[in-house]
């Protein structure tokens, strides 16, 4: 017989004594969960769809699926510089399968635990597959990380390899020519299928960053949403940004299409203070992940994009800004 809606939950997603944090006064079980910021702190909130076939392949390990469904909540509370605390979840499924059900919650409350960040409540239902969640962190006041901040003058940084992702879309997608790889293959889907989410780094960068934003639909089309909120604009150099060592030997358009509008990366793209560059290449030695400086932002309104220029009295040639970033209803 198979489970119904409350066996489902108690099965695999509601906690055991020593799985992880309890945050919340009143946590699972109850119509409404009650949780409590820490004193003088405040709450940052943000909630999160996947759909089978729009996000994810139907072929994912549902240990990864878990995993990136927190990942991509927690990369928003990054992004606002939060310490996360709890979260919500809604699945949707259009079946029942156990084996299926006890992979998904492993991959999902393992991650949780590793930033005791807590399920306190959420829903189940029958139909197509889809995963909602709503995260929640804490933030000091002031502190929050916003696109609105960014001034002219600012450096523009970005974490980690953004195009991974992308990469690995491609290679499923049969478009690759020459293709991956195995460990090429292995590496980049690693990067699509389980991201992670630059907790760290979002809280290392209070009262550093003056923006931020996660990567979720391409670089330059959430630089894009930075620009607007901060009614800035900027310049990109094509030189500087990163470039995977997956993505090193493959055509120069090809890296900077995957980088540039690839979309799924999780990375952050944040503006600072020239000011701030000791503090942010400390803050990339302590978490031993790479962050790269690769524009400014300018009063001018408009994104441009150069070869070459990085710092300003070495411009070098404009080029077409020929990059779309992913939007849900154009595909």
């Amino acid at each position: 017989m198979s489970l119904g809606e409350f066996e489902l939950i108690e099965s695999f997603f509601w906690r055991r004594p020593g799985q992880g944090p309890r945050r919340a006064v009143v946590g699972n079980g109850d119509d409404c969960a009650v949780i409590a910021p820490a004193p003088g702190m405040q709450l940052a909130v943000s909630t999160d769809t996947m759909v089978e076939g729009r996000h994810f392949l139907s072929t994912v390990d549902p240990a990864r699926l878990g995993h990136k469904a927190l990942a991509v909540n927690l990369s928003d509370l990054a992004a606002c510089g939060a310490q996360p605390l709890a979260f919500t979840l809604a699945l949707t499924l259009p079946r029942v399968d156990e084996a299926w059900l006890s992979a998904l919650a492993r991959g999902l409350l393992d991650l949780a635990d590793e930033h005791e960040c807590e399920l306190i409540g959420g829903d189940t239902t029958a139909g197509p597959l889809s995963i909602g969640m709503t995260v929640m962190g804490e933030v000091p006041p002031g502190q929050a990380l916003l696109r609105s901040g960014a001034q002219p003058g600012d450096d523009l940084w970005v974490s980690g390899h953004p195009g991974e992702a992308r990469l690995a879309l491609e290679a499923f997608r049969g478009t690759l020519h020459p293709g991956l790889s195995g460990e090429a293959f292995e590496a980049t889907r690693l990067a699509m299928e389980a991201p992670d989410p630059r907790v760290a780094l979002g809280l290392g960068l209070r009262g550093v960053a003056t923006a931020a934003i996660d990567i979720s639909d391409g670089l330059l089309g959430d630089l894009g949403h930075i620009l607007r909120r901060s009614r800035v604009g900027a310049t990109v150099v094509l030189d500087a940004l990163p470039v995977s060592p997956w993505l090193a030997g493959r055509a120069v358009v090809e890296q900077q299409d995957c980088i540039l509008a690839g979309g799924d990366d999780y990375e952050l793209l944040f503006t600072a203070p020239v000011a701030q560059r000791p503090a942010v290449a400390a803050l990339a030695d302590s978490l031993g992940l790479l962050l790269s400086r690769i524009g400014r932002i300018e009063a001018d309104p408009g994104l441009r994009v150069r070869v070459t220029g990085l710092d300003e009295g070495h411009a070098g040639p404009l080029v077409p800004n020929r990059w779309v970033s992913f939007d849900h209803f154009r595909g």
